[in-house]
């Protein structure tokens, strides 16, 4: 079986992919579900084994979404390596389009008016090149996805000489929560204990795109970028506007937060020569309801916070003290302008200068336990409730748990409480300082190198997927005590996004991501470059599995 041969086919299992609109929180995301089984169930090999094609309902969904799962299992069906191939059949939505939104899922419409549309320079020439293909999900991912499917067809054929087995994955809901590859974490374990399989691997096909014009390096990608989204609830001192410095800010607090956070390079988490990027303010608003003459007494902002190494226990404790900074900072500001306010006014100046707090969620909620005549878990449990059953947004709902704890507490200090909300998605990657996950660095630096030689195609490893994906899932570098951390500040945890980190750390499947090639993804010019993705992929993957297998 050559790649070459296999080009067709998966081209047009792509644009049969792509037409099917599967943008995330919409139905479609289980119209692309039932598509893709009834591919699998028409192979050959899975219809003399229809128990090996296996399906999974997303739990209490409206949409019904739903992951898919089939298991190649090679030689006389008693093999135990396994390789695992999974990617996300979501996309995003498809406003950015404008007036050819209606044929953003039709990749030869789209083609076809796009020859009359105005298009950025270098999308011109790749349209008129005829090396790629055009539409929303054509390289993230539905591409990926027809590479595996149409891959896994060819290797059935010939199941028994396969020594090992490939497990294929396709999972919704990537593009915002990762339900799926959350939900389908038990499922894989309860697979692994059933069929004896060991994980050497696991292979994601999301996206590569160049780092910078003109690059076409192939990189294969040896982990996954972790995300936090740090929260910080910040109580001020309300007053009238006619006595103002006797309030205390927590629009400027959150500002000042702000203001130290946002793109700061000093928050960059860097491991081996690779860094993440700073921090980014994602919203920012102080909890006034309405219009009044009274300052505002609460407010809230939270940020993307990306990880490569760092432990949570030691960001948590950066947080807190740049937290301490900003009330400080604030604090002094606040006592400087009264200071000029009472010289110019005439006033007899007194220091507003006072005792301020930084506190985790956790110890707000053990201050909350001693003042609580009640059952605590239970009030907290029906907050979430009502917040949940009015249609919140997941992060204002742990927002009003942290409110309605500090309102508990009788919080009257300044004070900023710190948690985190969803989504968290864990950082990993292979590391050489682990003799198994050394082993197997060295193993794809050896595919990769044989597969350039042969192919002609610059490969380059590199430690972490710089977007989020459903692989931060399968392989957790966080410590017990990181864990346990994000679970004791992370309020509303078990309703709002119950990922089973411990069975995650029990799979601990070495994730990886090869990925087709293109350009724009998320963007209207989104296209997937072909004669790498349909042409060459499929056998650096090909070779990747007998690499394990022979």
């Amino acid at each position: 079986m050559r790649s070459m041969d296999l080009f067709d086919e998966i081209k047009t299992l792509t644009k049969k992919l792509v037409s099917i609109p599967s943008m995330n929180a919409t139905s479609g995301e289980r119209d692309i579900a039932d598509a893709i089984e009834a591919y699998l169930r028409d192979i050959p090999y899975f219809k003399a084994h229809p128990e090996l094609v296996i399906t999974q309902d997303l739990k209490e969904d409206p949409l019904h979404r739903r992951n898919v799962m089939a298991l190649l299992k090679g030689g006389d069906g008693t093999e135990r390596d396994t390789i695992m191939l999974h990617g996300h059949i979501d996309t995003v939505d498809v406003d950015d389009f404008g007036r050819d939104k209606p044929y953003a899922f039709d990749c030869d419409k789209l083609a076809e008016v796009f020859r009359d549309a105005e298009l950025p320079e270098d999308a011109r020439r790749d349209l008129e090149s005829g090396d790629y293909l055009f539409g929303r999900g054509a390289c993230d991912m539905k591409g990926g996805d027809a590479v595996f499917l149409v891959l896994a067809k060819h290797l059935a054929e010939q199941a028994e000489k396969l020594h090992g087995n490939l497990l294929l994955s396709f999972n919704p809901v990537e593009e915002t929560l990762h339900r799926g590859i959350i939900e389908e974490l038990p499922l894989l374990h309860k697979l692994q204990e059933q069929h004896n399989l060991t994980f050497r691997l696991a292979i994601n096909n999301d996206f590569i795109c160049p780092m910078y014009a003109g690059d076409t390096t192939r990189y294969v990608y040896t982990g996954a970028v972790g995300k936090l989204l740090p929260m910080f609830y910040i109580i001020g001192r309300e007053t009238h506007v006619a006595q103002c410095f006797e309030g205390f800010s927590p629009d400027l607090t959150a500002a000042e937060l702000t203001r130290i956070i946002d793109r700061n390079p000093d928050f960059c988490d860097g491991y081996n020569g690779e860094y993440t990027l700073p921090p980014t303010v994602l919203k920012m608003q102080d909890l006034k309801p309405r219009y009044n003459v009274q300052t505002p007494h609460t407010a809230a902002v939270y940020f993307n916070y990306f990880v490569h190494n760092r432990q949570l226990t030691e960001i948590m404790a950066q947080l807190k003290d740049t937290a301490r900074t900003a009330l400080n900072n604030v604090m002094q500001a606040a006592d400087e302008r009264y200071h000029t306010y009472c010289e110019i006014s005439g006033n007899r100046y007194s220091s507003l200068i006072e005792k301020t707090q930084v506190i985790d969620y956790r110890e707000l909620y053990l201050r909350a336990k001693e003042t609580c005549d009640g059952d605590l878990d239970a009030y907290i449990d029906s907050v979430t409730d009502a917040s949940i059953s009015a249609g919140d947004d997941m992060r204002i709902t742990s927002l009003r748990i942290v409110q309605a704890l500090s309102d508990l507490c009788g919080i009257k200090t300044p004070t900023v409480v710190v948690f985190f909300a969803t989504p968290f998605c864990p950082h990993n990657t292979l590391k050489k300082e682990n003799a198994d996950e050394a082993r197997v660095i060295s193993d794809l630096e050896r595919i990769a190198s044989a597969f350039s030689a042969e192919s002609g195609e610059v490969m380059k490893l590199q430690q972490f997927f710089p977007s989020l994906t459903d692989s931060s899932y399968l392989k957790i570098d966080d410590d017990d005590n990181s864990v346990a951390m994000l679970k004791n500040c992370f309020p509303g945890y078990e309703k709002l996004y119950p990922v089973p980190l411990e069975t995650a750390k029990a799979l601990n499947i070495p994730a990886v991501n090869y990925g087709v090639w293109g350009k724009d993804c998320h963007k209207w010019t989104e296209r997937i470059y072909m004669p790498y993705s349909f042409g060459k992929l499929p056998d650096f993957i090909a070779k990747t599995i007998h690499y394990y297998f022979d």
